[in-house]
C-alpha cells in the first residue's frame, strides 16, 4: 500500500512539474505537439463528418422504404469505377416489363415505371424571365407518389385520368419552385420544359432525407406525357413495391418474370439488377469504411510527426536537466522513478495536444455543418476516445526512450554534467 501511495505521489508530482515546463516554454511545447494536434483534430473532424454523411445518405436510401425494389439494367449504388462493357450494352428495361410485373408478380403492390429522358440534352425548365438548366426531368404515374417521394406542399400529384390523356401537367421541386416562382403561387401557372408549356399542378417538398447540398430540380411529368415529349427515350428505372413482410417473395417473382419477358436462357446471368435499399446501404458503408482507413492512415501521418517531436523535446529536455537526475540518483531515486517522471511529462505533453486536437475537430465538425446544413455532423464517441487514447499512446511510446535514457544515466557522471 505504501510503494502504491508512492508510485501515485511521484506521477503527480511528474504532472505538476510537466505542467510547469509547458507554461515555462509554451512556443516550444506547442511546436512540439502540433502533428499531435493536427492528428488527433483529423481523426475527430474526420470522425464526425463520416458519421454524419453516413446517417444522411443511409437515411435517404433507407426513404426508399424497407418494401421497395429499384429494378434498373445495372445495379444502382456508391460504385466507383467504370461499367463493364456488358452492362452498358444491356438492352433497357421497358414500360411493357413493369405491366408484366404488375400482373404476374403476387407479391407485389405498386409497380411505377419512370421514364428518363435523353443524356445527351441539357432540359431546362422556365416561366417569364426565370430559367433553371439541367433539371431533373422524369416521367412517371400516380404510383410514384406512394413512396414518399411526392410530399406535397401546394397543389397535388397527376392522376392516372391525366396520365393516359396526356394531360400537359406537371409536378415541380421545391428549388425549381422557389428559383422560378419567387413565392408566388405556382399552381395553375405555366412552365415551359424544353420549350413546351405544361401547367404546374403541384410542388412537392424536398424530401426530408436528402443528400447534404442536393437541390430539388425535379419536374415530374405524366409517363404519357413525357412519352409525347420525349419519344426517342427508352431509359426506364422501375420502382417495384412489395406487400408488407414478402420482399424476398417480389424479388424472386420479379426476377422471373423479367428473365421470361428479356428472354434469358436458364443458364444465361441476370442482364439486369435489383436493388433494395439496405443492399445499397450495405455498399455505400463498404465505400466509406475504406476511405475512414485512408483518413486514420493520412492523421497518423500527422501522429508520427508529432510523436518524433516529443522524443526530441524529451531527449533535450534529458540533456538540459542532466545535473537534476544525478541529484535524485544520489539522494535514492530509483530508475523507475525517473522513468515514470519523464514518461509523466511526455504524456501530458501529448494529452494536451490530444485536447487541442479535440477541439479543432470539434470546430473542423461545425465548420461542416454551416457549410452542409442537411448535414447532421456531431463528434462520436468513438472518435474522441479514439482521438485521446491515440495521443496518450504517443506519449508514452515516443516517451520511453528518453525516460529510458535518462534512467540509465550514472549518478557520478550526471553531476559532473555541466
Amino acid at each position: 500500500m505504501k510503494t502504491r501511495w508512492h508510485n501515485l505521489a511521484l506521477i503527480l508530482a511528474g504532472i505538476r512539474l510537466a505542467l510547469a515546463t509547458i507554461r515555462e516554454h509554451k512556443l516550444r511545447s506547442f511546436l512540439t505537439v502540433l502533428g499531435v494536434i493536427i492528428g488527433t483534430g483529423t481523426i475527430i473532424g474526420v470522425g464526425s463528418i463520416l458519421t454524419g454523411f453516413d446517417s444522411a445518405v443511409t437515411s435517404v436510401i433507407r426513404s426508399l422504404g424497407t418494401d421497395t425494389i429499384v429494378v434498373f439494367k445495372f445495379k444502382i449504388g456508391v460504385q466507383f469505377g467504370r461499367r463493364s462493357r456488358e452492362e452498358l450494352l444491356r438492352k433497357p428495361l421497358t414500360y411493357e416489363n413493369a405491366v408484366a410485373i404488375q400482373e404476374r408478380c403476387r407479391s407485389v403492390a405498386a409497380v411505377s415505371p419512370y421514364l428518363f429522358p435523353n443524356w445527351n440534352v441539357i432540359h431546362r425548365a422556365r416561366y417569364k424571365n426565370n430559367e433553371v438548366l439541367q433539371i431533373d426531368l422524369g416521367g412517371t404515374d400516380e404510383k410514384y407518389a406512394l413512396g414518399g417521394q411526392a410530399e406535397m406542399m401546394a397543389g397535388r400529384f397527376f392522376t392516372d385520368f391525366e396520365n393516359i390523356r396526356r394531360v400537359p401537367v406537371a409536378v415541380i421541386g421545391e428549388d425549381i419552385y422557389k428559383s422560378l416562382y419567387s413565392g408566388l403561387d405556382a399552381v395553375g401557372k405555366p412552365i415551359q420544359v424544353d420549350g413546351h408549356t405544361y401547367e404546374v399542378i403541384g410542388v412537392m417538398k424536398r424530401p426530408a432525407n436528402s443528400f447534404p447540398g442536393q437541390q430539388d430540380n425535379r419536374v415530374l411529368l405524366p409517363y404519357h406525357t413525357m412519352r409525347k415529349l420525349e419519344p426517342g427515350a427508352t431509359e426506364h428505372m422501375l420502382i417495384v413495391v412489395a406487400h408488407p413482410g414478402r420482399l424476398a417473395q417480389a424479388m424472386e417473382e420479379v426476377r422471373g418474370v423479367l428473365r421470361q419477358e428479356r428472354r434469358l436462357k436458364p443458364a444465361d446471368p441476370d442482364n439486369f439488377a435489383l436493388s433494395t435499399a439496405e443492399q445499397m446501404v450495405e455498399e455505400f458503408r463498404q465505400v466509406t469504411s475504406v476511405t475512414a482507413l485512408v483518413m486514420v492512415v493520412l492523421s497518423s501521418i500527422g501522429l508520427l510527426v508529432g510523436g518524433i517531436g516529443v522524443m526530441n523535446i524529451m531527449l533535450v529536455s534529458v540533456t538540459e536537466r542532466t545535473r537534476e537526475i544525478g541529484v535524485r540518483k544520489a539522494i535514492g531515486a530509483r530508475r523507475f522513478d525517473i522513468v515514470v517522471q519523464f514518461l509523466t511529462e511526455a504524456v501530458v505533453l501529448t494529452f494536451a495536444g490530444g485536447l487541442f486536437g479535440m477541439l479543432l475537430g470539434w470546430g473542423v465538425s461545425k465548420a461542416a455543418g454551416l457549410v452542409f446544413p442537411n448535414l447532421p455532423t456531431t463528434v462520436p464517441l468513438w472518435a474522441a476516445v479514439l482521438g485521446i487514447v491515440v495521443s496518450v499512446g504517443v506519449g508514452l511510446f515516443f516517451g520511453l526512450w528518453p525516460a529510458t535514457k535518462a534512467a540509465r544515466l550514472d549518478p557520478v557522471e550526471a553531476l559532473r554534467y555541466e
